[in-house]
């Protein structure tokens, strides 16, 4: 049988993540498991340490990130190119991409050992942009791809397109493009829709459009977005960012165009006791403090099973 490998990833500024971090090495190791850590983070002794670069997560049969949803998408780097599913522990604030909170660590763990989890595929993004019809930048988002202003004193110009023909021209603070599980970070806070994970779709947010038509959009997922920045108008300070991580400054005149990712994110998860969906509902409830006092639900489908 094939040696398992986990690699083990925390926010090395928090005291609690690198607590956490080496409660899960050690219980891995000794349930026979190869434990990796990366060499700028942690270390732990019986452990492996590799370089934090792309080939980090190469054959290992998971990446086990304990932080925040910052923490968890810097893992989405080393983990998407080696099609390596992630899971995380919420030690940040919101934590939507997290399976398990810090409480449910000893259970994390031991259901790894046991291999009792599901992997999921999640849609991202792939941005190019164009200068003068050139391609300067290629790079990918599974969350948003932001143009924004980078000056708070001046709006920028653009036209946005869909499929190739354009929509509309907006001064605004800037435009995200979304995917359904970056619905509930940037887009959800410019006013977009929340978007099941489980849907596939590209979403274009407008950041505080000064336009008579300024919504926020649905796509198909195999439509190109696009958003140009008005070459005659100073759009200096105009920037780029994917994931709120890769920052592109971004020239007058600048194209950038959004697509359906070629390759997606792997996420693993807890599936709960007879878990039959409604697991993002939970979700949601939960992480906003949502009312739902006086739900009666379908009691009358109980009723019958126990007439």
């Amino acid at each position: 049988m094939a040696k398992r490998t986990v690699l083990v990833t925390a926010h090395t500024g928090k005291q609690t993540a690198l607590r956490g971090a080496r409660l899960v090495t050690e219980r891995l190791i000794a349930a026979g498991i190869t434990v990796r850590t990366l060499a700028d983070g942690f270390t732990f002794p019986g452990a492996e340490e590799v370089p934090p670069d792309g080939d980090a997560a190469e054959g290992a049969e998971l990446v086990i990130v304990l932080g925040g949803d910052g923490t968890l998408l810097r893992a989405a780097e080393l983990s998407r190119p080696a099609g390596v599913p992630l899971i995380g522990v919420n030690l940040g604030h919101v934590g939507f991409l997290a399976e398990a909170e810090p409480d449910g660590l000893t259970d994390l763990v031991d259901r790894v050992v046991e291999r009792q989890y599901l992997v999921e595929e999640r849609m991202t993004i792939d941005v190019t942009v164009r200068s003068n019809g050139s391609a300067i930048v290629s790079t990918w988002a599974l969350n948003e791809a932001t143009v924004e202003k980078a000056a708070r004193e001046r709006m920028i110009e653009l036209v946005i397109e869909v499929d190739g023909r354009p929509l509309s021209r907006w001064g605004c603070d800037g435009v995200v493009c979304s995917t359904p599980t970056g619905s509930t970070a940037y887009a959800f806070s410019a006013g977009g829709p929340v978007v099941w994970p489980e849907v596939e779709a590209l979403l274009m947010v407008p950041i505080s459009a000064h336009a008579l038509f300024a919504p926020p959009m649905v796509v198909s997922p195999e439509s190109v977005l696009a958003v140009e920045l008005i070459a005659a108008v100073d759009t200096s300070g105009a920037v780029l960012w994917c994931d709120g991580r890769r920052k592109v400054d971004l020239p007058p005149g600048a194209r950038v165009e959004v697509r359906r990712g070629a390759l997606p994110v792997l996420l693993a998860r807890l599936p709960a006791p007879g878990e039959r969906g409604g697991r993002f509902t939970d979700r949601l409830v939960a992480k906003f403090g949502l009312p739902v006092a006086g739900w009666r639900g379908r009691s009358w489908e109980d009723a019958g099973e126990h007439a």
